[in-house]
């Protein structure tokens, strides 16, 4: 098979860049049954291991549809991990870079490495353009360029190419591709993303030096950066934390009408990222908007009530007495 010795300069030279599993990421592999089992094996492994609000992979989804779900997965992973673990922003760039040459040659046909290894059967399975995989790392790029946003808009922008990409790839797996069903997967993914931002305000300003609060919302509630520094939650923060959970449910209701939309096989899996994502809102709200001193989060009794509710629907669904 060919290979681009420029390029993986850039993408497996990983000696700054973080962890093992990007080292195994990277690691070549040859393009034969073995090397492909070991390509699918290490995208099941990844997937596994990261933290998340919710299993990506869970006993919701159809069985055939869970190795997919892993080779999208440790893509999504490894491209936000050279983002935002190399500790250095050229650096990052730089990687970013090789990744996104890499994901043009799987279009090519010119794969080496596990993760595409893995992706390019997810690809051919599902026929899965390539832009949505290009959006998310050019969202990745970006987090190493701009990090402070002026307007919700240029916020809702940057959403668009860091988490409504994960949605349309979710509908192709599920073998939907009209615009509609996209549209509606999209407001829940930028209401997902921005809930994330709600929830780790300090964190990200602490540790990446990144505000996604639109700075227009906090000139208007009076919040200066200073403040988030400090993480001092007084009257005007409780509001404009308020202000902006309160547009990001009405995403959330809005998106929640693709539901509907979707075979019941896949419904419950996509249904528990909506709820998902309300559950950290109502939890925002259960602290009274104040996530600057304690970060929110779910509880693993609340994770396991929110699978339940999503149990039980599909099973009261399949008795017919719900449509």
């Amino acid at each position: 098979m060919p290979t681009h010795p420029t390029k993986s300069n850039h993408a497996l030279g990983l000696a700054q860049a973080p962890p093992q599993t990007l080292h195994h990421a990277f690691a070549p592999l040859t393009d034969d049954p073995a090397g492909i089992t070991q390509a699918l094996a290490y995208t099941r492994r990844l997937t596994g291991s990261h933290y998340e609000n919710f299993s990506v992979v869970s006993r919701l989804l159809p069985a055939e549809l869970r190795q997919d779900f892993c080779n999208v997965y440790a893509f999504c992973r490894v491209a936000d991990d050279l983002g935002d673990e190399s500790g250095d922003r050229s650096k990052a760039l730089e990687l970013l870079a090789g990744f996104k040459d890499q994901t043009h040659d799987l279009y090519c046909g010119q794969v080496k490495t596990a993760v595409f290894l893995a992706l390019r059967e997810t690809i051919r399975r599902h026929d899965i353009p390539p832009q949505p995989f290009l959006d998310l790392i050019d969202a990745f790029e970006q987090d190493q360029r701009l990090t402070r946003y002026q307007t919700f808009e240029q916020v809702v922008e940057y959403c668009r190419r860091s988490a409504d990409p994960v949605g349309r790839l979710v509908l192709y797996l599920c073998g939907y591709r009209d615009p509609q069903r996209q549209q509606l997967s999209d407001r829940t993914c930028t209401a997902l993303q921005l809930t994330n931002f709600w929830q780790d305000v300090r964190r990200d300003l602490l540790e990446r030096d990144r505000i996604y609060l639109p700075q227009e919302s906090m000139q208007r509630f009076g919040v200066t950066e200073e403040q988030l520094r400090q993480g001092r939650c007084d009257d005007s923060y409780r509001r404009l934390i308020e202000f902006e959970v309160t547009r990001t449910a009405a995403l959330f209701d809005e998106g929640e009408k693709l539901l509907p939309l979707l075979d019941r096989r896949y419904r419950g899996q996509i249904a528990l990222f909506g709820q998902g994502g309300r559950a950290i809102l109502q939890a925002i709200r259960n602290q009274h908007y104040d996530t600057l001193t304690r970060r929110p989060r779910l509880g693993k009794l609340q994770k396991l009530r929110l699978v339940l509710s999503v149990l039980i629907g599909r099973l009261i669904a399949g008795t017919g007495k719900v449509g």
